[in-house]
């Protein structure tokens, strides 16, 4: 089946929009396992209620409006006020326990939930079903959770944590189906990954299109992670009054546990064959990554405790899920800024700038990871590598400039959509990166990958109908009735370009631009790049020990709970198990907080203090030799080297680095001697100096010696990245101190580096 055309997409588009404006978070209405009040001001008395809201002995249902909690439901009103009184932080539902009331009808338990919305407080009762009881112990969930966390460590990639997700999710929710779903840049969604009884078809590696979770939809994914619907075949409990009475506005239901299912989604589900769901979002950074979507073909409850824990092994997911990718970004990010450092050092070389990248075509490919590339100016067009003809990329080169004038960086894996003529060359060039290289005339780098023809699996034909609905005053959208699997081809597309890539062309342009104004030996160097890697990094710690914090305070609350409120009912095996549980909760959020604590200082600006240089070389020493074979012999002659005023965490990198590099360059000496020593003051100046007998160096090279990725020894003779004295220099730098160095071929080398003998001192 051929691809969509450009009508089809605009119709779906339209569609899509009209799905978009669906309130479905004011729909006025609940699921029936439970029941709602909105409740005001200090006496939280009730100003909405839902229609199902049970009679209590002396109480009637309908005389509940206007009556203070304390009288409505008297069973709730302590864990309400308690709830209220510690002003939680955040938006989103609170479990406060269960409850069971003496109802005119019987006993009924239910498990409790509050939240605020636009200044009520919002309480949810969720009937607990009588064949939940055995599935509401911690005992019972623990083992899952371990054995979760065990695996996640074992996961090799991506797909292996996904599986294991599906699989872990089905088993505690006990659904026909569970999925891993998979946004794209475009919102659609693929299933990544399944686990199944065979109830259900599998819907494995189907995609599914961006209207079946429309925008506003997927913003109530992201602020309220679980979604529950045990039967898809209920009838709806009204709120009454349909207003809130202070703001005359509907009562806003974002965060419910207990809120309606939009129309359009009931018939959806009917239309899969399935009557019960369960959505848990995983979110990466705060955006919305995906969703686990488990379905069943016949009603299903699951309980309370059961959702917590599907909610707390997706936040951990998420956060190996985070690191993986963050990984493999920060790998690629690395591999391409050495590229970049070596194309910036050719322009550098180069009279031209431009015959640094067409002399070296290689690296100009892999820095994007394209098939060709060119450069082009008002004079020239350099093509390299399988590139559009001269002309065709003459063409490109001039609509650039007129339509993309303002554009820095221009993207697309599909240029045929924005520059029809490029379906010529779709098969040499259908995905474009281009970056100005110039702020005064039209020029450009271009680089290009060739078109990947696909055929794309769909879960049933994504083009929805909609059918005239006179009641809505226009058409209805209805969901696809069919899931079937229709497949697309899908052409005039390359391989999307990563974050990382379009970071390096841009880094590239800028350094083109700097060398331009003659600055090619402040861009050159790789230090902007690593800085950000270490924010990235550091920020990434902070959000893991930031976000582990509240799931582990969850343990901590409900171990608490299960503990006083449930001991008569545990064993004494029970109980050892819950307090082993409490007491590895807390160690854990001890170590998070020190965690915490720890990339918070790595995020913070210099911390200058005054400490002794001489103790502080001679703990880098010791711990340097313990790690040296005991047959190395070095004669250490240190000091003395007085005191210092700096931050003593950067500053130990720095000796760390001019140590042990003393002691690498001086291995093939049968005694090797490193001397660590203080000059005399000058000039606000404290000088000190690293002096070995090692192999030395080559003066005439010495100005790249502090240059990131210089090496002046292959690597196969001595280990090493080539970073660790640009990190002694810009630690030096930072602190206001100078750095240089003085060595010749086989008589060893001094490294000298200054402080100020004040803070702010030069």
């Amino acid at each position: 089946m051929s691809g969509l055309d450009s009508s089809a997409r605009s119709l779906a588009a339209a569609h899509l929009t009209a799905c978009d404006r669906e309130p479905i978070h004011i729909l006025g209405t609940l699921q029936p396992h439970g029941f709602l009040l909105a409740l005001d001001g200090p006496e939280l008395r009730v100003v909405q209620a839902s229609a199902n809201v049970p009679d209590l002995p002396g109480r009637p249902a309908a005389e509940i409006h206007g009556m203070p909690l304390r009288r409505a439901v008297p069973e709730v009103f302590d864990a309400v006020a308690a709830y209220r009184a510690a002003e939680p932080e955040g938006a989103g539902a609170s479990h406060l326990g269960s409850v069971t009331l003496d109802t005119v009808e019987g006993l009924r338990s239910y498990d409790l939930a509050a939240h605020p919305s636009a200044g009520l407080l919002v309480l949810e009762c969720e009937e607990i079903a009588s064949e939940a009881a055995s599935a509401r112990s911690l005992d019972a969930l623990y083992p899952r959770l371990s054995a979760f966390v065990e695996g996640l460590h074992a996961a090799a990639s991506v797909p292996d944590l996904c599986a294991l997700l599906a699989r872990d999710i089905r088993h505690i929710t006990g659904f026909d189906r569970a999925l891993v779903y998979r946004f794209d840049r475009d919102w659609h969604g693929t299933v990544v990954a399944e686990d199944g009884n065979g109830v259900l078809p599998s819907y494995l590696d189907l995609r599914f299109p961006a209207s079946d979770i429309p925008a506003q939809a997927r913003e109530l994914y992201r602020r309220n992670r679980l979604r529950i619907i045990p039967d898809a075949g209920y009838a709806p409990v009204p709120i009454r009054p349909t207003l809130t009475p202070a703001t005359g506005q509907p009562l806003d239901l974002s965060q419910s546990i207990l809120r309606s299912v939009s129309p359009v989604h009931v018939e959806y589900m009917r239309n899969m064959g399935t009557q019960a769901s369960m959505s848990v979002s995983i979110l990466v950074d705060g955006a919305l990554w995906g969703l686990i979507s488990c379905h069943n073909k016949a009603p299903r409850r699951v309980p309370l405790q059961a959702r917590n824990a599907c909610d707390f092994l997706t936040r951990i997911f998420a956060l190996q899920l985070a690191a993986m990718e963050g990984r493999a970004a920060a790998e690629q990010r690395i591999r391409l800024g050495a590229i970049q450092a070596r194309l910036l050092g050719y322009m550098a070389e180069e009279e031209q700038f431009i015959d640094g990248l067409l002399h070296h075509p290689e690296d100009v490919l892999a820095l994007a990871d394209a098939a060709g590339a060119a450069v082009v100016t008002a004079e020239r067009c350099e093509l390299l590598g399988r590139t559009p003809s001269a002309d065709e990329v003459r063409g490109l080169h001039a609509w650039l400039s007129r339509h993309r004038s303002k554009d820095r960086v221009f993207v697309t894996d599909a240029l045929g959509e924005a520059y029809p003529p490029a379906a010529a060359f779709a098969d040499r060039a259908s995905g474009v990166l281009a970056i100005s290289i110039s702020q005064k005339y039209p020029s450009y780098v271009l680089w290009f990958r060739p078109e990947v023809v696909q055929t794309v699996r769909w879960g049933g034909n994504p083009n929805k109908a909609a059918t005239p609905d006179p009641a809505a005053g226009g058409d209805r959208l209805h969901p696809r009735k069919s899931f079937e699997i229709w497949k697309e081809t899908v052409q005039g597309r390359a391989l999307p370009w990563s974050e990382a890539e379009i970071g390096a062309a841009k880094d590239l342009r800028a350094a083109v631009l700097g060398i331009v104004l003659r600055r090619a030996e402040e861009l050159a160097a790789l230090s902007e790049e690593l800085q950000r890697s270490n924010k990235e990094l550091e920020a990434f710690s902070y959000s893991v020990s930031h976000d582990l914090r509240a799931p582990f305070r969850h343990i901590v609350g409900y171990s608490e709970l299960l503990r006083s409120r449930e001991t008569d009912r545990l064993t004494d095996k029970g109980r050892h198990y819950v307090d082993t549980i409490a007491e590895a909760a807390l160690s854990a959020g001890r170590l998070v907080d020190n965690l915490l604590a720890f990339s918070q200082m790595g995020r913070n600006s210099l911390n200058r203090v005054t400490g002794d240089m001489t103790l502080l070389v001679e703990e880098v020493r010791r711990k340097m030799m313990r790690d040296l074979p005991p047959e190395r012999v070095i004669r250490w002659q240190i000091g003395p080297l007085g005191r210092v005023y700096a931050d003593p965490v950067m500053l130990r990198l720095a000796i760390e680095n001019l140590l042990s590099n003393a002691v690498k360059y001086t291995r093939d000496k049968s005694e090797a001697m490193i001397e660590v020593g203080r000059a005399p003051d000058r000039d606000g100046e404290a000088a000190f100096f690293v002096r070995d007998n090692g192999v030395g160096f080559d003066m005439s090279y010495v100005g790249k010696l502090f240059g990131v990725f210089q090496r002046l020894h292959r690597v196969e003779e001595f280990e090493g990245t080539g970073i660790g004295l640009a990190n002694v220099r810009r630690i030096v730098e930072r602190h206001g101190g100078r750095t240089w160095a003085e060595g010749s071929l086989g008589a060893g080398a001094t490294f000298h580096f200054t402080l100020p003998l004040r803070e702010g001192g030069r």
